[in-house]
Formats: structure tokens, C-alpha cells, sequence
């Protein structure tokens, strides 16, 4: 039985509380006449190892923070199923990623512009709203914008290894680059880390804290959403339904149908909005009625065109020279990285997972870089695992623009049950193909000079792999995701069948209803997506509030 009330009345209804939804609970409660409640299923951001940029690795698989998704086991990956983390906590995926702070290029938005006919999504429209909530660790500049919420600092360590691979890198062709955001990535250097004075950043810290001292906004915390409310008759969204210590309530944007009628903005991410649509009616009708579920909205769109970077992570043993894994696996090397940070906020313990970052070109056919790189001084069998024994470097290579197409769907009407998940990873010969050439790449990078010093011995996947069919087989056995699931819910023109969304974030033939996540892109950026995915929030903003 659900209860409501006219206190459980708003003008804004915002489901989830991750890279999106904090900060759109910010921008909309500015204005004091507007009443906002902000839904996360999770728990409080109140856990140390949130704050600590080391923690991911105990952030990770643990229910404290992650939703503990899987995917299908994959084709492409030789039948394995991957661990697909999604933030469970106020902060989202915010609270658990890699903290690296990355725009893409400026021929992803021209291809947003492309795809959905609008040229509010430039690269020009997009850098300004970038700098909007930027404070960079520079000068205010052409690029990067000062006094914003949103910290980007640089990293607080650096390893000699590292230096070595940066080195190594310019030999193999690649240029040294001091900054990943100016449009054109192509180079290598030290990403730039959403993190403040050594300790991570999450969006929970950067917009919510201030958000939740005004009165006009409610946060409601370890509340699942069952489904929206949403008149079948008129397709009017006039509220949520959630549960929380067991109990249904309904809240709603004012009265249904009422003139000055608010929205529920879905921001559940690549995964949870879909989750949340399905379960409310809204997407494919011959996947809703297999599940017996009435259909409101046909978008045979939902879950589809799921988009993410497949990582391959090529390790190398290397001699002379200390890494992490030696440094952290003994107990005088834990007790100094620990005194490091607790004194200094600098050393092992601030990294982010992954230190330095190179764009580059699978082949000369590519119109610009479609490879990232994040290279690593340590090496482990698989995440959760301990460090190698031995003194090793990881250099996880992605395919920055996969032709590869997966999908997300409900197989249960129940809000705890888990999603099918199937990314498609390595479908396509395109992919295929970038996959041994980014491998053979990594191998001509080590091969430089200047790591040859060193002794680089390969032991992922292994020198046995050469043949183009070999390497394929490879890059299924060590692929990974990368964390960065899109376009679920893809916005798009009036005349593409499977565009979920206009361009203007609405859900097709669905009133009072937008999506504000990753979700949204038609295609995925070239990097890591949390920036763009506030880059979406900041343009919602724009349009909710009118400025």
C-alpha cells in the first residue's frame, strides 16, 4: 500500500544521487521558490574510503557503495562475465571511479551535433559549460575556467617508471602533452584528477553539501525507486513511486495534469534509468510484454545502444627500476605509503587508479586518436587481487570509439533485481581489427629506447601472440571494462526510431519526463565520461531554469 500526502508534493523530482543528480539538485534549488527532492537508492557518502582516492579498491564489489552488477558472459571475451561496478551511494559513480578528469574531443560533439541536428551540443557550447563549473588548477585561460564547484587538480605523485613509459611514448611518435582538454588529445602526459588537496572528489562533496543547507531541498537516502507515475491516458509523468524501509510512498510534481506541473528528471546512469523505465512501461513493447508488464510508451530505444571502452591490459615486467608492487608488498612499505599520506595527502594513497594517460592512433586511417592509454606502476592477475610479487607496469590500451553495440534490460519487474547486462565487446571487424593493432602499438612503445634499460618482459598476454587472429584472442582474454557505459537512452532526432530522447533531454511521447546521465549520448566520448556526463547536467540546468 503506498502513501502520499501534499507534503509529498515538489516541483522537481530527481531519481539518483551520482555525477548528474547532485549537481542538478545544486543549479535547481538556486531558486528558492522551487521545491527539489533528490531519491539515491544507496546509502550516505560517510565512508572513509569514498575520501581516500586509494579506496576504489575497497569501493568496488562491496555493497557498500556498488551496486555489484555483472554482465553477460561475452562472446568477444571468450565467454567470461565481467564485474560491472555502479555507484550505490550519494555521489554515484562519482564516489568510486578513477577521478580522472577528461572532456573528449571535439569531434565527439560535432558528431552529437550530427546525430541530433542541434548545435547546442558543440564543442564550443560544451567547452563553455565546462569551464562554467570548472576550477582548475591553472589560470583561467581559453580552456579552463576558475571558481567553480568542480576541482581539477593535478596529480600528487609521480613514479620514475612512468616518466620512463612518457619517454618511451614520444619515441614511438606520440607527443608529450601537458593538458587532455583542449579539443585534440593526441599526446602523453599525467592526467588531471577531480580530487582537492590529496583527497578525492565526488559530487556529493562538490555540490550537494552546499545544495543540502537550503530548505527547498529533500534528500532521501537507501530509497529504491519501484517505478514513475505516469497517467496512461495522457502520458502525463506526475510522479515516483520508491520504497524505503519497506514502505511504498508516492511523491509527485504537483497535481496531475495541474498546469504548473514540475518534472522528474531521471539520472540513474547508463544502467539504472533504463531499470527505471522498463519497470514504469516505458521502452520496448515486445520486451515489456514478456514480462507482463503494460506498456505505456513504446521506445524500442531503451537499453539499447549501450556503448563502453573495453580496456586490454598488457603487463610488463621490467627490472632496475622499483614499483608499486614491490614498495607495497612488504610491511615497511605499507607503513611509509601510509605516513606519507596521513602527513602529506601525497604518495600511493592519492593516486588515482590509473597515473599516466597517451592518446594515440591505432593507424593512420583514424581521423584523430582513437586509443587511450592508462598506464599503471604495478601489475595484478585481476582486480581485488594482490600485487605481483614482482616489479611490473601495467598499460591498459581502449578502443576510444567502438563500432560494437550492447544493450540493458529488466528481466524482473522487481527494483532489486539485477539487470542482463550485454555489452557485445569485439562484435564488430572494425573493433576487432583496433584491437590487435592497439596491442601491437603497446609493443612498439615498450620496444623504445628508452625503456630497453629495463628489460621489459611481456607477460600479458605473452610474445606467443602475433598473428592478427592470435591477438584478437588475446584482447578477449585480457579485456576489461573501463567503467564508462552510455547511450542507453540516446537523445536524437524527431525521424531516428531508436532516439529515446529529444534533443532537449525529453522522453519521447512521455510528458514531464527527462533523462539527465550518460545515457543520453548518442555516441561515447572520447575518454572518460564522467565531465561529459556533468557537461549534460549543466545544459539540463540551462534548460530547467531557463537560463
Amino acid at each position: 500500500m503506498s502513501t502520499t500526502s501534499h507534503q509529498n508534493t515538489y516541483d522537481f523530482i530527481i531519481i539518483g544521487a551520482g555525477s548528474a543528480g547532485c549537481m542538478l539538485a545544486k543549479r535547481l534549488t538556486e531558486n528558492p521558490a522551487k521545491r527539489v527532492l533528490l531519491i539515491e537508492a544507496g546509502k550516505n557518502d560517510n565512508y572513509i574510503w569514498i575520501h581516500v582516492p586509494v579506496g576504489y579498491l575497497y569501493c568496488i564489489d562491496n555493497p557498500r557503495a556498488d551496486w555489484r552488477f555483472k554482465t553477460a558472459t561475452e562472446k568477444g571475451l571468450n565467454g567470461r562475465s565481467l564485474l560491472y561496478p555502479r555507484g550505490r551511494i550519494l555521489g554515484g559513480c562519482s564516489s568510486i571511479n578513477g577521478m580522472i578528469y577528461m572532456r573528449g574531443q571535439e569531434g565527439d560533439y560535432a558528431s552529437w551535433v550530427s546525430s541530433t541536428g542541434d548545435d547546442s551540443w558543440s564543442w564550443q557550447n560544451a567547452l563553455r559549460r565546462y569551464k562554467s563549473f570548472e576550477d582548475y588548477h591553472g589560470t583561467a585561460n581559453q580552456w579552463h575556467g576558475k571558481g567553480g564547484e568542480w576541482t581539477v587538480s593535478k596529480q600528487r605523485l609521480r613514479w620514475p617508471i612512468m616518466d620512463v613509459f612518457r619517454e618511451a611514448a614520444v619515441q614511438a611518435g606520440i607527443p608529450a602533452s601537458d593538458d587532455f582538454n583542449q579539443g585534440d588529445n593526441f599526446g602523453v602526459g599525467y592526467f588531471d584528477v577531480s580530487q582537492r588537496k590529496g583527497w578525492r572528489l565526488n559530487t556529493s562533496k562538490a555540490f550537494l553539501r552546499d545544495a543540502a543547507k537550503r530548505s527547498n531541498l529533500t534528500v532521501v537516502t537507501e530509497a529504491i525507486v519501484n517505478k514513475l507515475l505516469i497517467d496512461p491516458s495522457s502520458k502525463n509523468c506526475y510522479g515516483v513511486q520508491y520504497i524505503q524501509d519497506g514502505k511504498t510512498i508516492d511523491v509527485h510534481c504537483t497535481a496531475s495534469g495541474a498546469a504548473n506541473q514540475g518534472e522528474v528528471i531521471l539520472s540513474a546512469g547508463a544502467i539504472g534509468s533504463v531499470q527505471v523505465l522498463e519497470r514504469s512501461g516505458v521502452g520496448s513493447a515486445a520486451h515489456l510484454n514478456k514480462l507482463g508488464t503494460p506498456v505505456i510508451a513504446d521506445l524500442p530505444g531503451v537499453g539499447e545502444n549501450l556503448q563502453d571502452h573495453l580496456q586490454l591490459r598488457m603487463i610488463y615486467k621490467v627490472n632496475g627500476i622499483k614499483t608499486l608492487n614491490t614498495k607495497a608488498n612488504s610491511l615497511l612499505g605499507k607503513l611509509l605509503i601510509g605516513m606519507e599520506y596521513v602527513f602529506k595527502r601525497s604518495g600511493p594513497m592519492s593516486m588515482a587508479p590509473s597515473q599516466l594517460g597517451a592518446f594515440a592512433y591505432s593507424s593512420p586511417d583514424q581521423p584523430s586518436a582513437n586509443l587511450e592509454y592508462h598506464v599503471q606502476p604495478l601489475s595484478l592477475e585481476k582486480f581485488g587481487e594482490d600485487l605481483h610479487s614482482f616489479n611490473a607496469i601495467t598499460a591498459s590500451v581502449c578502443n576510444l570509439r567502438p563500432t560494437s553495440r550492447g544493450s540493458v534490460h529488466i528481466s524482473s519487474i522487481d527494483p532489486e533485481a539485477p539487470p542482463v547486462i550485454a555489452p557485445n565487446y569485439l562484435s564488430t571487424d572494425e573493433d576487432r581489427k583496433v584491437a590487435a593493432d592497439s596491442l601491437r602499438l603497446t609493443r612498439k612503445i615498450v620496444e623504445s629506447p628508452a625503456l630497453k634499460p629495463y628489460t621489459p618482459d611481456e607477460y600479458k598476454p605473452g610474445k606467443q601472440y602475433q598473428t592478427d587472429e592470435e591477438l584478437i584472442k588475446a584482447a578477449g582474454d585480457i579485456g576489461t571494462t573501463i567503467f564508462h557505459p552510455v547511450g542507453t537512452c540516446k537523445m536524437g532526432r524527431d525521424d531516428d526510431p531508436m532516439a529515446v530522447l529529444d534533443t532537449q533531454l525529453r522522453v519521447r511521447g512521455i510528458h514531464h519526463l527527462r533523462v539527465v546521465d550518460a545515457s543520453a549520448m548518442p555516441t561515447i566520448t572520447s575518454g572518460n565520461t564522467a565531465a561529459p556526463t556533468m557537461m549534460i547536467t549543466q545544459r539540463a540546468a540551462e534548460l530547467l531554469t531557463g537560463e
